[in-house]
């Protein structure tokens, strides 16, 4: 039987990776790509069944782009998976934490680490494009007295030791993935939906749009706005809502189809949340 190919942004190791191996199996086929856009073109195009993308970030905030990219492409959301971003300081065997005195790793994962490494003096933290690419550059040039920082699913695909784990500061640190599709499929009991609508540019429009969620029992789990391009000062919204009944949802957006002038379902699917932090 033939696997299904799974775009992901990065490389084998990265955090995509690791979400993709989760959510469909450890022996899944990735195709790697340098970036978000990239990974679009590729569901959009069939060229991969399926992709990882990442669209927010509990200390980092939300991934904009992303958004534009589900809509663009005509894009369709049909799950989310959330994971602990746990940072690890990882190098060759022969290293140890005093051998060390070079540190590469993605800018944000080096701000994220600047505590742990107040302890550790004579190490320089020096940026780079990708945390799972660090690691796979020690791992293929048998780089000595330097580590990386990435996850240990790095880790264990180069064969490189943890020196150190979860030396990240902030340890609530949690991002939320989407997977999607272009053909899309019907989730078993869905009770999590994404939407874009455009309101009418009328007083109070967003207003009655909220409420008509409220009449309906639907909560708003999440709204980000985002600015359309050649219409200044117009907005599109991007809203998560979850609910008991999916035909609730279905009677809201029905409803909603009053106050704006565009609506997309971008996806129903099963909210994973309460899952990830139990």
């Amino acid at each position: 039987m033939k696997k299904e190919l799974i775009a992901i942004q990065g490389i084998e190791g990265s955090f995509h990776h690791q979400v993709a191996r989760e959510y469909f199996g450890d022996k899944v086929e990735v195709s790697m790509c340098e970036n978000f856009k990239q990974l679009a073109e590729q569901v959009a195009k069939q060229e991969v069944e399926k992709a990882v993308m990442a669209i927010e970030n509990s200390t980092a905030g939300t991934i904009l782009p992303n958004y534009a990219y589900l809509d663009e492409y005509g894009l369709e959301i049909i799950g989310e998976h959330y994971i602990p971003v746990s940072l690890n300081l990882m190098s060759l065997e022969s290293e140890s934490l005093e051998s060390i005195t070079e540190v590469y790793s993605h800018p944000i994962a080096l701000l994220q680490c600047k505590t742990f490494f107040k302890q550790y003096p004579h190490i320089k933290l020096i940026e780079d494009n990708d945390t799972a690419d660090v690691a796979k550059r020690i791992a293929e040039k048998g780089l000595k007295n330097t580590a990386a920082i990435a996850s240990k699913t790095a880790a264990e695909i180069f064969n490189l030791q943890v020196l150190a784990e979860n030396i990240h500061s902030q340890k609530t640190n949690t991002t939320r993935f989407l997977i999607i599709s272009k053909k899309g499929e019907k989730a078993n009991q869905p009770d999590k939906a994404s939407l874009k609508i455009v309101l009418k540019h009328e007083q109070g429009s967003l207003l009655k749009a909220l409420n008509i969620l409220n009449i309906y029992g639907i909560d708003m789990s999440k709204i980000q706005s985002l600015p359309i391009v050649d219409e200044p000062w117009k907005y599109s919204f991007f809203i998560d809502v979850t609910f008991k009944e999916v035909s609730s949802f279905f009677k809201a957006i029905e409803d909603l189809k009053k106050v704006s002038e565009e609506h997309k379902i971008l996806g129903i699917y099963k909210n994973q949340n309460h899952e990830a932090r139990k």
